[in-house]
């Protein structure tokens, strides 16, 4: 792999111009696609297999046109303290707020309070329910502004008026934004680390042309696919992140050949080869864990899964392609401003010759760097139990909140007290039952007792209708409503409790428990539908599939590892220390979005519950940084034991030559993940958060304390393999051996070409 990587990294070098208009052509294609694709609906969450799904599906197929996806909004209306909705100055208030709110055409109909029964028993609040012809997305600024403008009037009366439901957004956040300020934050970090505007440029380049592109693609594809702005959000977030990280590291490995001494045609080809290689390792592990995603079996996560780990793909090519490209365009510009005038003064010298080698003073100055890189490494080697301890025991209290995971949807509930669709909540929660938010629908099925008498499914949906309203936690049941042949009929279920809370989901399984006894007795069956049950199941799916997903991951883990390091503690140990950090993140997602500890920090409400999607993304996505983070760091320290044999040698000189570029990749990283925080989304704001703590974990905990610590414990038994196990595993060459001799050493050579100092 390091072989054909080198060769692709020369010629990208040598044809630059066609590889630059290259990529150019693709965003033009993928651009023009995007922009005359049909535009993307509302994709439903659909979970194959699960109860409410089953049930979801049966009412469509017994009850036409109930699944009408247009938008919905729900106007609260709550009377001054002592006084009643159902007075006469309130009443004509509110009668003149639904008809004004009706008055858009986009409007399909508007419930009428009072005709719909639609007030509470003390009379302090009521709800009228406005119904849309078009989906969410699709209402005009007119009739948003006709809402709001009604919602104005009636709240000059002295009512207090709220509105929630999908016609309504009011999310914090900012959006498109979250992009810009993962940029210009890994802007600042790549010019403080690099000192260069063009080596901190051009991996920002580089990355915003894989963004651009993957992103387009996801645009192009949405209508085809059914691909939610979460999936380009999440597209976006880890193409900016690993684009960033990955030309970082390539252009990194490149400045290092030049204090070599190489040409910069040769050094660029070096870099592709040796640094490429790795990235396209990293890249791979991403790759397979996000693409692994759909084996879950839920659809949305599938194509959230899969558009990620294009993204990631896209940002590998673009990474082995384009950045030596760049390099081809600006070979010095790259370079620091002291090699950059030592250059300029040795090429005036010698009268331009010999323009692309380093000057002797470049490789003492990365001398001096590595020797200041060491002390830490050193430290490690003096006190490695200490250090390991430590590790272990901070991480492991971080983890102790994620044993609480409480899996679900943040609906309204979980929105900050500023936002309407919060206070409408919470009006309607102390006005009807904290169980109004969260109604269960069961759906019976009386088909099989039709066939005996035509009265036999009334008497059997009754029959269920007694035995439910009894149990505990419902607060009641609505009269049932029959479809059209009379063999099908709905019942509401309201519960006592609100829709995250614990009891709701006990109650949801004691009314399944009651399923074999009814069915006996009348011969009907039932299922349990609506939001609040769809939740539950969903959040039961995901948490029996996050164990199998991890241990498939770790054992990816172990056997990529294997395979790249020849060592049996090596992979071992990183699956550790994968672990650890996955499991401290989770547990401050935990804390932080379920216990709300700082959540007002953060732009959000109360706490509530953790997206159910969100954990195993966290785990697929910090399985592929944290072996980032390893192949880059560990491949150095094995290349220095294979050169000197000395295993505390190779420790410090691999963690001098590739720390302070993990260093910078990891803050880069959470830059640009903590950007994402901000986002209106609720699941790519856990995931931005969680994906930030995972990062600052295990870059600055696992693999820069852990990983050192654990390979001094075990010195140069951490690099053992048995010879059995050593030749039946294939050779990938991350570090780049066989390129030795590809280029002679600078020395060597007696009459070198160099490449010229610009392209012009």
């Amino acid at each position: 792999m390091a072989s054909l990587l080198f060769r692709l990294g020369r010629s990208a070098f040598r044809l630059r111009w066609v590889v630059a208009l290259l990529w150019v052509a693709v965003i033009a294609a993928i651009g023009f696609g995007a922009v005359n694709a049909p535009a993307a609906g509302d994709p439903q969450l659909s979970v194959p297999g699960i109860e409410s799904q089953k049930a979801f599906d049966l009412i469509n197929q017994r009850f036409p046109g109930a699944d009408a996806k247009g938008a919905g909004a729900r106007v609260v209306f709550v009377a001054p303290d002592g006084q009643k909705v159902t007075a006469a100055k309130y009443r004509t208030v509110i009668d003149k707020t639904v008809a004004a709110a009706a008055r858009s055409p986009q409007v399909a109909s508007a419930a009428d309070p009072f005709k719909t029964h639609a007030v509470s028993k003390d009379g302090s609040t009521a709800y009228a329910t406005i119904s849309y012809k078009v989906k969410s997305g699709d209402l005009t600024g007119a009739t948003k502004k006709t809402l709001t403008g009604a919602l104005r009037g009636a709240r000059a009366s002295g009512l207090t008026v709220e509105a929630g439901g999908t016609a309504v957004s009011s999310q914090a956040g900012i959006g498109g934004s979250s992009e810009v300020i993962g940029i210009v934050l890994a802007a600042v970090i790549l010019l403080v680390t690099f000192g260069s505007l063009a080596a901190a440029g051009m991996p920002l380049i580089s990355a915003i042309v894989g963004v651009g592109v993957s992103t387009l693609a996801v645009l192009a594809l949405s209508s085809t696919f059914g691909l939610t702005s979460a999936t380009s959000s999440l597209a976006s977030m880890l193409g900016l992140a690993c684009g960033i990280d990955y030309a970082l590291f390539i252009v990194s490995r490149y400045r290092e050949e030049r204090a070599r001494g190489r040409e910069a045609r040769e050094a660029a080809a070096t870099a592709v080869g040796t640094a490429g290689s790795a990235v396209v390792v990293a890249g791979l592990t991403v790759i397979i864990a996000l693409a692994g995603l759909s084996v879950v079996g839920i659809p949305m996560l599938a194509s959230m899964g899969i558009a990620a780990a294009a993204a990631v793909a896209v940002a590998v090519l673009v990474a082995v392609t384009l950045v030596p490209a760049l390099l081809g365009f600006w070979p010095d510009a790259v370079l620091p401003r002291k090699a950059r005038r030592a250059r300029k003064a040795r090429a005036s010298r010698n009268g331009g010759r010999h323009a692309g080698q380093a000057p002797a003073d470049t490789v003492r100055d990365s001398g001096v760097r590595e020797s200041r890189g060491g002390r830490w490494p050193r430290f490690v080697l003096r006190h490695p139990i200490l250090v390991v301890i430590a590790a272990v025991v901070g991480l492991g209290i971080l983890a102790v909140p994620a044993a609480g995971l409480h899996l679900g949807t943040s609906g309204d509930g979980a929105k900050p007290v500023s936002t309407t669709e919060r206070r409408a909540y919470d009006a309607l929660s102390k006005g009807f039952g904290a169980g109004f938010n969260g109604p269960l629908t069961v759906v019976v099925d009386a088909r099989e007792t039709g066939a005996h008498t035509p009265d036999a499914p009334p008497r059997a949906v009754q029959a269920i209708e007694s035995r439910l309203a009894p149990t505990s936690g419902v607060a009641s049941v609505s009269a049932p409503r029959f479809n059209t042949a009379g063999d099908t009929a709905i019942l509401t279920v309201m519960p006592a409790t609100g829709p995250t809370d614990a009891r709701t989901a006990d109650l949801v399984h004691a009314i399944r428990a009651e399923r074999p006894a009814l069915e006996r007795q009348t011969g009907a069956t039932y299922q349990v539908t609506g939001s609040t049950a769809s939740d539950i199941d969903m959040a039961q799916k995901i948490q029996g599939a996050l164990l199998p997903y991890l241990a498939v991951v770790l054992g990816l883990a172990i056997v990529l590892l294997l395979v790249i390091f020849r060592s049996i503690v090596v992979p071992f140990k990183a699956a550790a220390g994968f672990l650890l950090s996955v499991l401290a993140a989770l547990g401050s997602v935990v804390a932080v979005f379920q216990w709300g500890w700082g959540a007002g920090l953060l732009g959000l409400g109360q706490g509530g519950p953790i997206m159910s999607l969100m954990p195993i993304f966290l785990v697929g996505i910090v399985f592929g940084l944290a072996m980032d983070y390893e192949v880059f760091l560990v491949s150095r320290m094995r290349e220095a034991f294979v050169h000197d044999g000395r295993a505390d040698r190779a420790i410090v000189a691999g963690f001098g030559l590739s720390a302070r570029v993990v260093a910078a990749v990891a803050l880069i990283m959470i830059s640009v993940f903590s950007g994402f925080v901000g986002a209106g989304e609720p699941m790519i704001k856990m995931i931005g958060f969680g994906l930030a703590v995972a990062v600052l974990f295990d870059a600055f905990v696992v693999r820069m304390a852990f990983v050192p610590a654990v390979l001094a414990l075990f010195g140069k038994a951490a690099w053992w393999i048995p010879r059995w196990l050593d030749r039946v595993l294939p050779r990938l060459d991350v570090e780049g051996a066989s390129l030795t001799g590809a280029f002679p050493p600078p020395a060597a050579r007696k009459d070198s070409r160099s490449e010229p100092a610009s392209v012009g």
